[in-house]
């Protein structure tokens, strides 16, 4: 899924490879996917890019955006862009296609389910696309320790886990359950521990290692659990992920172990990150 790191990792690249590009041909749903969801009617998609010039890129949240003439393109979540030099080695199966006058292409694949929103500027509907733009990016330095204990002081402390705060309700829109596990592994505490268990200077560190992590797993490209814009996984080797469950943690060598929690699966070492 798209967080933080791999939006603004694509959208570096996007920069890098398709701006300038005219958009030659669109082609909507030639794989319907029940759980890929459209702003407006996809079929109107076409004249709003045909005949179009890729414009800036940008990532914000777990969006994805481009320019095209007066249109916007985003897309969240598991909507994954993938470019081809040549246009032949387009895959069969795909949600979204734009083909351009130089022979390449760019094809748009949905994993479990994501978000797809064509728009003239300024026409953004989707609430989860406005929040995440409203929203102060923890990159920026207005991010600061203020905000983030401000975060802190308007939930129920007894009540609420790390995973919880930091994860849902769109607090931190674009850090999910991908990015948790990693910061919480790096400030050593259990996402199932609740926030009012941790100290004042335990919640100051997890601030810091928000930032810290969130910008380690941009510069090196994204997650290596995600694909970039040409299919490769990104260049930040996970600590906690599907990729190390039962590999030694490595601070104390204990096996990282997956559980449930929360709808959802969690990643940690139960020795350097205990519950109580």
């Amino acid at each position: 899924m798209i967080e933080i790191p791999e939006a603004l990792a694509l959208a570096d690249q996007m920069n890098r490879t398709v701006q300038g590009k005219r958009i030659a041909r669109v082609e909507v749903l030639r794989s319907p996917h029940k759980f890929a969801w459209f702003q407006g009617d996809p079929l109107a998609y076409p004249d709003l890019l045909t005949g179009q010039t890729v414009g800036p890129a940008r990532g914000f949240g777990s969006t994805l955006e481009f320019a095209a003439g007066s249109a916007r393109l985003a897309v969240s979540e598991g909507a994954t862009w993938k470019y081809h030099a040549d246009k032949g080695d387009v895959p069969a199966k795909h949600q979204l296609l734009l083909e351009f006058a130089d022979g390449s292409a760019l094809s748009l694949s949905v994993r479990m389910y994501g978000g797809i929103l064509c728009f003239s500027a300024g026409g953004a509907e989707n609430e989860y696309y406005l929040m995440a733009e409203k929203a102060l990016p923890p990159l920026s330095a207005e991010f600061d320790w203020a905000h983030f204990e401000g975060l802190a002081a308007a939930v129920d402390p007894a009540k609420i886990s790390l995973k919880a705060f930091l994860a849902t309700e769109q607090r931190i829109p674009g850090l999910g359950n991908g990015c948790l596990q990693d910061i919480l592994y790096n400030a050593r505490l259990n996402p199932k521990r609740k926030l009012g268990q941790i100290s004042a200077d335990d919640l100051r560190h997890l601030y810091q290692v928000v930032k810290d992590t969130l910008a380690d797993m941009t510069a090196r490209g994204g997650r290596d659990t995600e694909p970039d814009l040409f299919g490769q996984p990104g260049g930040y080797q996970t600590r906690c992920s599907k990729n190390t469950v039962d590999t030694p943690c490595g601070n104390c060598g204990t096996p990282i172990v997956k559980q449930a929690y929360m709808g959802g699966s969690v990643y940690f070492c139960p020795t350097c990150q205990p519950l109580d």
